[in-house]
């Protein structure tokens, strides 16, 4: 074949040679000599092309992304755009920046807590001064009676929503056979001298290791507070140095946060008399995000439990659902203006960060509304707005893709995720949080 003849001629990604050719665009078949396009050919090609164009502008218009129709779209909106479900203005800014300075300090002494109880008080059946943390004086129980103290009740009340609601790996590895094997030896060596424990062991299996059991979960919620403390208090750093400008920045802190304690592994050696037994080993897998975060923010975020005297727990009201994953009890469903009243436990823990506010913004609980009269109830309301901007880093974190991705696929999968957790919000706090409520 001569040279002339051998030319290749390319139309887009198509290579033809010296043989009869179908180009795709127009569906037409044309016989090619010697590399020379017919002039009719070319016409058409070029026609193609330029009605095309059109046509893949509609196209790709169908592949964007249509406006939620779900009742909280506003919010979903503000999620796939890079905000939070809390609005940012510099009075939200100031409000969630100082409460979660004050839970910071909170949590440092709860996590405190709940690790000296799960290490050093396992199997002991009155713990009186569990609360001590091993420190007892005649001064600090005076002040304990005087209720001048943190209140750690309302620590133990998140380790029992959490242990009732389960979730995650940790809740699943307490049923398994390893962790019964695991835990005999402890039992063994503890009532090793009591024979009437053991005879009690023996009839009744499931007490001891079910006590066990809530030391674990003491254990694991105490690592959770003990990460998430830090996490606040560098936010607050972070404020202070003026780092932190918007919502979306202090979400991005959190977020952040969470990815890099995601793997912290979750374990458990209690210390009984001079011996230390692994109960939840390393090997196990637990880890901090999936483990222990998610189930918390599952089981008092959302779920939580009816407060006593705001709701009747008389079955036959049917004032409480029936199954346990349809409870909205929760810290982002409860109505701030109950607390300070009898047998609502948030309360104990407004009470404690009233003692750590910030004097930026407990200057601004004395000079807004009914000064330090409703203190505790503007303490729930700040610290509601700061559950939303959590709440905002686990839906990211937990996302099928970033919330930035330009994939349509992608982004239509987010927005399935979205609405699914929507729905759990209808009948939250969230629109009147949104609206400044």
């Amino acid at each position: 074949m001569s040279q002339k003849a051998s030319q290749n001629w390319t139309l887009g990604k198509v290579t033809v040679r010296d043989r009869p050719t179908t180009f795709p665009l127009y569906n037409c078949t044309a016989k090619v000599r010697g590399g020379q396009c017919p002039p009719y050919v070319t016409f058409l090609s070029h026609l193609a092309i330029i009605i095309s164009f059109p046509l893949i502008a509609i196209y790709m218009t169908d592949q964007t992304l249509s406006p939620s129709q779900h009742p909280l779209a506003s919010a979903i909106h503000d999620l796939e755009s890079g905000r939070a479900l809390l609005p940012h203005s510099d009075r939200n800014l100031v409000e969630v920046v100082g409460i979660l300075e004050s839970y910071g300090y909170v949590l440092d002494a709860y996590a405190i807590n709940l690790n000296y109880i799960a290490d050093h008080q396992c199997l002991v059946f009155f713990p009186w001064f569990k609360y001590f943390n091993g420190e007892f004086s005649l001064q600090k129980l005076l002040r304990h009676w005087w209720h001048d103290r943190i209140n750690y009740e309302y620590a133990e009340y998140c380790m029992k929503g959490m242990f009732w609601h389960g979730g995650g790996g940790l809740d699943a590895y307490l049923d398994t056979d390893e962790f019964r094997q695991r835990i005999e030896p402890l039992i063994q060596y503890k009532f090793k001298y009591n024979p009437v424990m053991l005879g009690l062991h023996k009839l009744f299996p499931e007490f001891l290791p079910e006590l066990v059991r809530q030391m674990c979960l003491y254990s694991g919620l105490g690592q959770f507070w003990r990460i998430m403390s830090d996490m606040f208090l560098s936010l607050s750093d972070r404020y202070n140095q003026g780092e932190i400008k918007t919502i979306p920045d202090v979400v991005q802190h959190i977020l952040a946060g969470l990815v890099a304690a995601a793997s912290n592994p979750i374990t458990y050696r209690p210390t009984v008399g001079n011996s230390t037994f692994e109960i939840i080993p390393e090997s196990q897998g637990i880890t901090f995000l999936m483990d222990t975060a998610v189930p918390y923010v599952e089981a008092i975020f959302f779920r939580g439990t009816p407060f006593p005297g705001t709701i009747s727990y008389n079955a036959q009201a049917y004032q409480i659902p029936l199954h346990q994953s349809d409870f909205a009890y929760g810290a982002l469903y409860a109505d701030p203006l109950p607390i300070g009243g009898s047998g609502i436990p948030p309360t104990q823990l407004m009470q404690d960060m009233r003692h750590f506010l910030p004097d930026y913004l407990h200057e601004i609980y004395r000079t807004e509304g009914r000064s330090e009269t409703d203190l505790r109830v503007k303490i729930c309301e700040s610290f509601q707005k700061s559950m939303f901007c959590v709440t905002t880093a686990a839906l990211k974190g937990l996302a099928p893709f970033p919330m930035d991705t330009t994939n349509p696929e992608e982004q239509a999968q987010n927005r399935q995720y979205l609405e699914q957790w929507m729905n759990r919000f209808t009948t939250s706090r969230l629109q009147q949080v949104r609206a400044g409520v």
